[in-house]
């Protein structure tokens, strides 16, 4: 089973080169990081799973790329991911190079988790256009492909636009790194046979599972898409070996369980590996 860890909050408190090395030798599929860069003390947006106030733990995400890029430096096999990038938060121009250059380091082990995020008053401080949030992310994502796959690339639209410019390095993958999209919206399986590479549907449970595999299944046959080519994996898993299971039968390419937090690496060495001798 490909099996992948979600490193827990405070995200910053253990180094994730010792992280990333110790789940690849316990053969973890995937190391997993998700990012707020800015979050606001004062915000109307409701939390998603409560509705409530946003925890203070959501303060304390890393910054994901320099964490992943230290979890390459050390390891060989172990994928590298974005759960998720909150594109509409970001310039493609510069993401587009960080995935390009993360991907090219690693030897082509990096998965682009995105997604267009719930946090209104963080996406517009970020510069984002909340309301319109999944076209930006859209036009985001045509500008970033035009860009690791064209010598030289221009783009003229809503949201961005420039005229012919070269951008180096290509990604190691090809044509770019799986773009794997998240979240449970109603179209977003419309949007990953259109755009994407993968979904990362959260907690989900096997019966919906199943059924989006069918529905994905069917979209990229009209759409004239291997189906194979898209990937499911189910993000922020209780550890739950049976669980698991009935989620790889449900149509999951691979699930992601969410670590506890602990302090030291010794608390972290000894939680991977009770959930290796548990789950792998």
């Amino acid at each position: 089973m490909n099996i992948g860890i979600v490193v827990p909050l405070p995200a910053y408190t253990i180094d994730p080169a010792f992280v990333a090395r110790k789940a690849e030798d316990l053969r973890f599929d995937s190391i997993w990081y998700g990012e707020h860069p800015a979050v606001p003390v004062h915000s109307d947006s409701p939390f998603p799973s409560t509705g409530g106030e946003i925890p203070i733990s959501y303060s304390h995400f890393t910054e994901p790329f320099i964490a992943l890029a230290r979890a390459s430096a050390v390891t060989s096999r172990i994928m590298l991911a974005t759960g998720i990038t909150l594109v509409p938060e970001r310039n493609p121009l510069l993401l587009a190079k960080e995935v390009a250059t993360l991907d090219l380091y690693s030897g082509g082990r990096f998965l682009f988790g995105v997604g267009t995020g719930w946090l209104k008053e963080e996406t517009e401080l970020m510069g984002g256009d909340f309301s319109r949030r999944w076209s930006q992310t859209r036009e985001a994502l045509d500008v970033m492909k035009k860009l690791w796959t064209r010598e030289e690339a221009e783009h003229h639209g809503a949201f961005f636009d420039f005229p012919p410019v070269r951008s180096y390095p290509k990604p190691v993958q090809k044509p770019y790194p799986p773009i794997l999209i998240g979240g449970m919206a109603k179209n977003v399986l419309q949007r990953v046979v259109e755009h994407g590479d993968g979904w990362i549907p959260n907690r989900t449970t096997p019966a919906i599972l199943e059924d989006s595999r069918r529905r994905l299944d069917s979209m990229c046959e009209a759409a004239g898409r291997d189906p194979k080519g898209i990937t499911i994996s189910v993000y922020g898993q209780v550890p739950d070996r049976d669980a698991f299971r009935s989620l790889f039968d449900a149509g999951a390419d691979r699930v992601v369980v969410r670590l506890d937090w602990v302090e030291t690496e010794a608390e972290m060495t000894a939680q991977l590996e009770d959930l290796a001798e548990s789950l792998l």
